[in-house]
């Protein structure tokens, strides 16, 4: 199945040179391409490697369209942000290729009679839809998942195979939730009596916006009295814990891994590398990033750029720094004793 490069670009826009009527069937990398794909340059380092690509279209910048337009032979679409531009072509030949989805419930799901399933939605093989839950049009639950009474899906969201969302909960339009993923599960919350823990009910929900992606175990608590919230447009990956009462920001992106403890209130358009820690109850505003590994243990209450890690090292380096950190308690109070002397002497003199 081929599209014309002109039909491509009168969908995702660009400025296109070259044949509009040149078929393509999909997208490579720069150097597998061959004269049935299109490919992109994001990267001005890649130049030389996209001048020599077999590729049928080059997606690129600008100036990189500058540079190359008497290096490459093929036909190039010009855009301002080439990277965004490959993700819409990659999900219009995804479109392209997809089988299509037939609506319905599979004879070996479970829904409640109280349940709404809209017609247009589907329903995969051993799914069950508790009492009260909202199923919208074009939603698609795929096999094993399981939807807790009252919970709601929005309308052409896609539960992937054993998603658990449990009751109450509630997700916007265009969600996507990866496999084995648990929504509403109760948060960690205990009260201590002479060292007993008591279980305090957490009786809140998830409430979940427009266009989210969560990625498989992924994780995220009801609220033990108020809600958990994630709001439109954030990306979670795979193995993300989001605690209790937690409130995700518009447009937040969090790499594998990373935990954030209770009642955290995280801005928008803050992004979190793999394995980032956040304790519990701080506030990060918006517009923050936080680096691969860090552990934020203060709120942060100015956008940039934070890291807060120990620098890999050898382990016999380690140790010897290990070693002094621990010692400079005892060192500041060396130092102080040290300046009064010589402050001493010097007055004295």
């Amino acid at each position: 199945m081929r599209t014309r490069l002109g039909k491509l670009v009168e969908r995702l826009g660009g400025q296109l040179t070259g044949d509009a009527e040149a078929e393509v069937s999909g997208i490579a990398p720069l150097d597998s391409a061959d004269a049935s794909h299109i490919t992109f340059l994001s990267n001005p380092k890649f130049r030389n490697q996209a001048g020599q690509t077999k590729a049928a279209a080059l997606i690129l910048s600008p100036a990189d369209d500058a540079a190359l337009a008497g290096v490459y032979g093929g036909s190039r679409i010009v855009t301002d942000n080439p990277y965004a531009y490959f993700a819409r072509a990659a999900q219009f030949f995804v479109e392209l290729y997809a089988e299509p989805v037939r609506p319905g419930i599979h004879p070996a799901a479970v829904v409640h009679p109280e349940a709404r399933v809209d017609a247009g939605a589907t329903i995969g093989p051993n799914v069950t839809v508790e009492a009260g839950a909202a199923i919208a049009a074009g939603a698609v639950i795929d096999a094993g998942c399981f939807i807790g009474r009252n919970a709601r899906v929005g309308e052409g969201t896609h539960f992937f195979a054993n998603v658990a969302f449990h009751a109450g909960c509630e997700i916007g339009k265009r969600g996507i939730i990866h496999s084995g993923a648990v929504i509403g599960a109760d948060g960690f919350g205990f009260a201590r009596e002479n060292g007993v823990y008591i279980k305090i009910p957490q009786t809140g929900r998830v409430v979940i916006g427009d266009d989210v992606e969560i990625g498989a175990n992924t994780t995220v608590d009801r609220g033990a009295l108020a809600d958990t919230i994630i709001e439109d447009g954030v990306k979670l990956d795979n193995q993300i814990q989001i605690g209790h009462n937690c409130q995700i920001g518009a447009h937040t992106a969090m790499a594998g891994c990373v935990g954030v403890a209770g009642s955290a209130k995280i801005g928008k358009y803050c992004t979190f590398g793999g394995a980032a820690m956040v304790l519990g109850h701080l506030t990060v505003v918006d517009n923050v990033h936080v680096s691969s590994g860090s552990m934020v243990t203060r709120s942060i209450l100015e956008p940039g750029q934070y890291t807060g890690f120990y620098p890999l090292a050898k382990n016999a380096e380690w140790e010897k720094s290990a070693a002094i950190v621990r010692n400079l308690g005892t060192m500041r109070e060396k130092i102080r004793e040290l300046e009064k002397t010589i402050k001493s002497l010097t007055e004295k003199k």
